[in-house]
This record gives structure tokens, C-alpha cells and sequence, in this order.
């Protein structure tokens, strides 16, 4: 667990300052898992590592939302050997797009690079059950939720938890109020 963390150091991928996060909270830290999964065999190397505790999920495909979690999703399914798929943003909401199918019977595993409060894995699962196929577990290099993540009704998986601090805006600490918030993840 303590290895991912000093991967993501050494990647210069843990960010520090005052961040606003996707899902609207403010936070001291953050995971640019796009520094650490530039690097093609550090991103084999911890996508390889969430695969193996996939393994035994009986997962026939991989979805992933669109931008952050495209590369885990990839690279989670080409160590399973499975297909993978992605659902993107269309009016700020996820669909799935370019020809991609969901048949009843699919048994998926959604894939994502950093969990805070699970937005948009539930914007995916729902996806995914509209179309009649189960989603059989959650799987993420980091969650990041302090154990507040809502239920996403199968298991979920991660390489490592971190218990960082988020903040609502209306409730931000004295260091961090006036200090512009950088918002470096999906837009």
C-alpha cells in the first residue's frame, strides 16, 4: 500500500496546495495520476497490481469514466485480458458513445484512477445497468473517500487508502481561505 503512495512522490503525482476537486470539495492534496501513469511501465506496473485483486471478481469486460479513469480501465483490462469500453462526458453527463455495446449478461468491472465521493463510478454503474449487465466490483488506484463512499451495491477494490482531508467551500481552514484553488483533474 505504503509503495503506491512513494510511486506517486517519486512520480511528482501528490500534489500539495489548495485544490478544488471534481466533486466540489477543496483539499490540501491531490493525486494527478496522470504524472504517474505517463510513465508506460509504472502505469503497467499499478494497473497490474489492481488487476490481480480483480482477478477473482469473474469480470467479463472493463468500463471506466471518461478522463481520468481511461488509462486504468485500459491497462486494468489488458493485464485480464478483457475488453475494455469508456463512458465520456456529453452535456456534463456520462454516455456511452462511438459504437460501444453493453449486452444483458455483461459482468463489468468499473475502473477509475482516484475515488473521493464516487460520482461519476455511479454515473457509470447506472450506465451499465440500464443496459441489463451487472456490475460485478469497483476497482481504483486510490480511494481517497475517508471511508465516506455511497454503496455501489458490489465490492470495491483499491491499492491504497488515504484519509485526506476535504473541505466544503463554506467550511474551508484559515490557511486556505484567499488562496486561489487549483482545479488540475477532469474538467
Amino acid at each position: 500500500m505504503s509503495d503506491v503512495l512513494q510511486l506517486f512522490r517519486k512520480a511528482g503525482a501528490l500534489l500539495e496546495g489548495h485544490f478544488l476537486l471534481r466533486s466540489g470539495l477543496h483539499s490540501r492534496q491531490f493525486f494527478q495520476c496522470a504524472l504517474l501513469l505517463q510513465d508506460t511501465a509504472l502505469a503497467s506496473e499499478v494497473c497490474g497490481q489492481l488487476a490481480e485483486k480483480a482477478r477473482p471478481t469473474g469480470a467479463t469486460r472493463v468500463i471506466s469514466p471518461a478522463l481520468g479513469g481511461l488509462i486504468v480501465g485500459h491497462e486494468v483490462a489488458r493485464h485480464l485480458g478483457l475488453p475494455h469500453i469508456f463512458a465520456e462526458k456529453e452535456n456534463d453527463q456520462l454516455v456511452l458513445r462511438r459504437g460501444f455495446q453493453i449486452h444483458p449478461g455483461d459482468k463489468f468491472l468499473v475502473a477509475e484512477d482516484v475515488v473521493t465521493r464516487g460520482g461519476r463510478v455511479m454515473e457509470t454503474i447506472a450506465i451499465v445497468r440500464q443496459h441489463g449487465a451487472e456490475v460485478v466490483a469497483v476497482a481504483s488506484i486510490v480511494d481517497r473517500s475517508g471511508g465516506h463512499l455511497p454503496d455501489f451495491g458490489c465490492p470495491y477494490i483499491s491499492l491504497t487508502q488515504l484519509n485526506v482531508e476535504t473541505f466544503a467551500a463554506d467550511h474551508l481552514p484559515p490557511d486556505l481561505v484567499g488562496t486561489p484553488a487549483n482545479k488540475p483533474g477532469s474538467k
